[in-house]
């Protein structure tokens, strides 16, 4: 028996989109307007997801989902869902879609608009609801309409309608039509292909086999155009009406299905065949069910029922349905945490449900994605709220990155990837992406088109209002002279940065110490809290200086208590001047030796017995604290033998007589000008030979 299947069978386009659309589609208050389909087997399928078949909307519950199956839906569908706040899956064919169109326009110019198809078939039903006025349906090639003659008239047809038919209605009305009679051929094209086809199968096969739903109008359609031109004719609705003895003796069979009807129901016809010997011992029927497998007899992300047949180390064989060949199901995809065959051995012959996870280069199942899948229905609802989510970069192309989230592909723009250009995309391979959905594609290839820029926007536009927030109320609650508490956070050559109530205030350098340090570090420590005062506040600027020195004593606050008249001190010569030298008796604290304490002697300048540097003894004439002077003296410190040497007499040779003479005053520094000596000793002796004097005279 030679077998040949219509090239065009099975599903066309807008019923493939239909039926996998409502398959997509969750249960849960879930509704189709109208059988789906002409097909019981997937209107019963669609019933055990818990879709349910509504025939109006009154039917449809508020808030609920409704699809819209191929045939279409009157205009003021969409108005009222959307009162009820239904949200339409729109699954209206693009050839219905486009009659739609022709009926609405046509109907607005005022022209009369017939409909040539079946009275009450829902496709015409929904067209009469585009027509703006009452639209004519006819279906007779015998008659035409009445009250045309005088009337524009605009025809079109219903996209399953006999093509044949068509033309005939069309020569009639045009007869009889006095005015302009617009035509559009709206029958699908695929429609016309088929209908081609079974008359070109028909023509030259004994048999001819038609197979889909009883109530199919296409696919009675196409039993129609098979009886014209073939004897032998069998229409069946499943492969259980088939009758193997009826056709067992024909050498040609040609086997055709509506657009209606799965390729799961064909396939299964021809099973059935094959249990015909005589079919059997032919190679034909090997190809035509490799031909019907190869036309997507799964697709991907359909859940199947499989039956358990083997349990071996590396996984189960199972059978699917309408098959006799075994499929191997992987151990990494059954749904278990320890595979081992012998936990599976008595559940040889039971049925799993295994989700298509792949058809290319060969068909791949998995039992442990069904469970992720009903996962990710929670997680896209939460995600489609906004909900962000993460992912991890698998690869990128031109436009951007990709990933995966379960079974559905992630698409992150380019654009959309961070603020600003992204010129090397190949560095977020292998990293963590957190994202928002801008769009997800729920039926057909299952992606999420998602953004990164949203986020990291969102997070720095509410950074700076936070910051904003922050820097308000800090301004208004700080003022010159406050006492702050801050943390040091890091240190430059010039100050530290010191965060008071979470604001960045700079402590210059220079209002660390009343002494001046070298480096910041002198003073404070990184880390530690301090208080300081507020020197200068500037909120245009968004700048707080602060002191550190200014809440510290300064030295000569502390001179009294640790210092008294008549007491020696051990300090170094800092400065010299023409009348004196200034020692330093600690950081910050200088005293002055007038000239005429350096030396029982009398110096020409203090530069000729001092160098800064020098370390020296003396003793602490006077004090004065709110001055800030100190006076000391380094002849105090001479043996009283140094300090008053005797008179020497003009008798004692070439010596001359003592003279006493007193130097002017010096003013070159006014702050000591109240406190010099102005006695001096003799010209040209040197403070070391002075010195020298009083050791020797000591021994």
């Amino acid at each position: 028996m030679q077998i040949t299947v219509a090239k065009n069978s099975g599903f066309c386009v807008g019923v493939r989109k239909a039926v996998d659309t409502a398959m997509s589609l969750g249960g849960e208050n879930a509704y189709v307007l109208g059988e789906l389909i002409h097909n019981p087997e997937v209107v019963r399928e669609l019933t055990e997801k818990g879709i349910k078949t509504v025939e109006s909307l009154d039917e449809v519950p508020y808030g609920a989902t409704l699809l819209f199956r191929s045939h279409g839906v009157p205009e003021s569908y969409y108005a009222l869902c959307a009162e009820k706040n239904i949200r339409v899956v729109d699954c209206t064919c693009a050839f219905v879609r486009r009659t739609q169109k022709i009926v609405k326009e046509e109907s607005e110019k005022g022209r009369k608009v017939i409909i040539v198809g079946e009275a009450g078939h829902p496709e015409v039903t929904g067209l009469c609801g585009w027509c703006k006025g009452e639209a004519a349906v006819w279906n007779s090639a015998d008659a035409v309409p009445d009250d045309i003659a005088d009337k524009d008239v605009s025809i079109v047809c219903q996209t399953t309608f006999s093509a044949e038919k068509f033309e005939k209605i069309i020569k009639n009305i045009k007869k009889v039509c006095e005015k302009t009679v617009a035509v559009f051929d709206t029958i699908c094209y695929t429609t016309m292909e088929r209908q081609n086809e079974v008359r070109e199968l028909s023509s030259r096969c004994e048999a001819v086999i038609v197979i889909g739903g009883l109530n199919s109008s296409n696919t009675n359609k196409l039993y129609e155009i098979a009886r014209e031109r073939c004897e032998h004719v069998f229409r069946l609705a499943s492969a259980a009406m088939l009758d193997l003895s009826a056709i067992r003796n024909f050498k040609s069979v040609g086997i055709v299905s509506g657009a209606s009807t799965p390729n799961a129901q064909t396939r299964e016809v021809l099973l059935k065949m094959e249990e015909n010997t005589e079919v059997k011992a032919t190679n034909a029927m090997d190809e035509v069910v490799a031909k019907i497998d190869s036309e997507s007899k799964f697709k991907k992300g359909q859940t199947v029922m499989a039956t358990i047949s083997q349990a071996t180390d590396d996984g189960l064989q199972i059978l699917l349905p309408f098959s006799k060949k075994e499929v191997a199901l992987s151990k990494d995809e059954l749904d278990c945490e320890n595979y081992s065959a012998a936990d599976y051995v008595d559940k040889i012959g039971d049925t799993i449900e295994l989700l298509v996870v792949e058809l290319k280069p060969s068909l791949k199942l998995s039992q442990k994605m069904i469970k992720l899948m009903q996962q990710e229905e929670a997680l896209s609802a939460e995600i489609e709220s906004g909900k962000e989510f993460d992912v991890d970069c698998t690869g990128f192309n031109k436009g951007g990155l990709v990933a995966q989230l379960g079974t559905y592909s992630v698409f992150v723009p380019a654009k959309e990837i961070r603020p600003g250009f992204v010129k090397d995309l190949s560095k977020y391979v292998g990293k963590k992406l957190r994202l928002r959905a801008l769009e997800i594609k729920k039926t057909g290839r299952k992606e999420i088109i998602a953004s990164q820029r949203v986020i990291i926007q969102e997070e720095r536009d509410a950074k700076e209002a936070a910051k904003k927030a922050k820097e308000e109320e800090f301004f208004a609650n700080i003022a010159v002279g406050d006492v702050v508490e801050g943390r040091v956070e890091r240190v430059t050559a010039f100050g530290a940065f010191v965060s008071v109530n979470g604001f960045d205030c700079l402590a210059h350098i220079s209002d660390l110490s009343w002494t001046g340090v070298s480096s910041v570090t002198d003073v404070l420590e990184i880390g530690k809290v301090y208080e300081f005062k507020v020197l200068k506040v500037d909120e245009e600027g968004k700048k707080v200086s602060i002191g550190y020195k200014q809440l510290q004593p300064q030295p000569w606050d502390l001179v009294a208590e640790k210092y008294a008249v008549g007491e020696v001190i051990h300090g170094k010569v800092v400065r010299i001047v023409p009348f004196g030298a200034f020692v330093e008796v600690e950081k910050g604290i200088d005293g002055l030796v007038h000239v005429s304490q350096i030396s029982n002697e009398r110096i020409e300048t203090p530069a000729s017995v001092l160098n800064v540097g020098d370390e020296v003894d003396a003793k602490i004439v006077a004090i004065d604290p709110v001055a800030r002077k100190m006076n000391l003296s380094i002849k105090a410190l001479l043996p009283e033998s140094e300090r008053r040497k005797p008179r020497r007499s003009s008798e004692d040779g070439d010596e001359k007589p003592e003279r006493h003479s007193r130097a002017p005053r010096r003013n070159n520094d006014e702050e000591y000008s109240d406190w010099s000596d102005d006695n001096s000793g003799s010209v040209g002796t040197s403070l070391a030979d002075v010195l020298a004097n009083a050791q020797k005279n000591n021994k």
